[in-house]
């Protein structure tokens, strides 16, 4: 992974390919790439942290990154995962706030660092720019809005289904396999679920024929099934 992370990097290419950037003409993208930065970290360092000033927003080159809050108990929450082509923190850079979630690195990570002056001097100049961050940041708001729906109205049964099928269409026939993202823990927290009850009830379906589970491989055998079970727990 280190030799990938260390490879040439085209940055004028990435953010040509970013929707973001995607319609930018080619003097503009070039000033937003002369301001930017490439940042590595390596697996389990800190990205962001609580209080910290953010006069910039990120978007993943490589890696996954993990935004997460911690009570005061020491539990902590995950709140997204992040990885190549997203971005994050862009709603931070116009709060001028102190930061309220950490960010950490969950493999070793190249991101892109844009910086918020280099965003305000585009934005005075490309509505189209602006229109396409908003729309950006009002897509992640809506997930978050749905997280939040989902944790209220569904049992945890239907909560770790819907996740395992969000890309699976309806009719699509098995037997499918699902990597997860992350380790178990992590997609716990994400579903707020304990770690202890998302091992349980995948054990449980997997009781039942409905997967296969094989370490971060979920092989489901039967999708359209699957989501016939967790609609008959409601």
């Amino acid at each position: 992974m280190r030799a990938a992370m260390l490879a040439p990097f085209d940055l004028l290419q990435f953010l040509r390919n970013q929707p973001l950037f995607a319609d930018v003409d080619a003097a503009a993208l070039a000033r937003v790439a002369a301001a930017c930065r490439l940042r590595r970290f390596d697996r389990g360092e800190p990205v962001l942290w609580v209080g910290q000033s953010c006069d910039a927003f990120f978007i993943m080159a490589r890696g996954q990154v993990r935004l997460y809050m911690t009570a005061p108990n020491g539990n902590e929450k995950v709140i997204e995962l992040v990885g190549a082509g997203q971005s994050f923190g862009e709603a931070l850079v116009f709060l001028e706030r102190p930061c309220p979630i950490n960010a950490q690195a969950l493999s070793d990570v190249l991101l892109l660092e844009v910086p918020r002056q280099a965003m305000l001097d585009e934005l005075q100049c490309d509505t189209g720019f602006a229109l396409r961050m908003l729309s950006g940041m009002s897509r992640r708001l809506h997930g978050l809005v749905q997280d939040v729906q989902t944790s209220a109205l569904q049992s945890g049964l239907q909560r770790v289904v819907g996740y395992l099928l969000r890309d699976v269409g309806p009719d699509q026939p098995g037997p499918v396999t699902v990597c997860l993202p992350a380790a178990k823990a992590t997609v716990a927290s994400l579903l707020s679920l304990t770690p202890e009850y998302f091992s349980r009830v995948l054990h449980e379906l997997e009781s039942v024929g409905l997967l296969r589970i094989e370490r971060r491989d979920i092989r489901l055998s039967d999708p359209a099934a699957l989501a016939r079970h967790a609609a008959g727990q409601a």
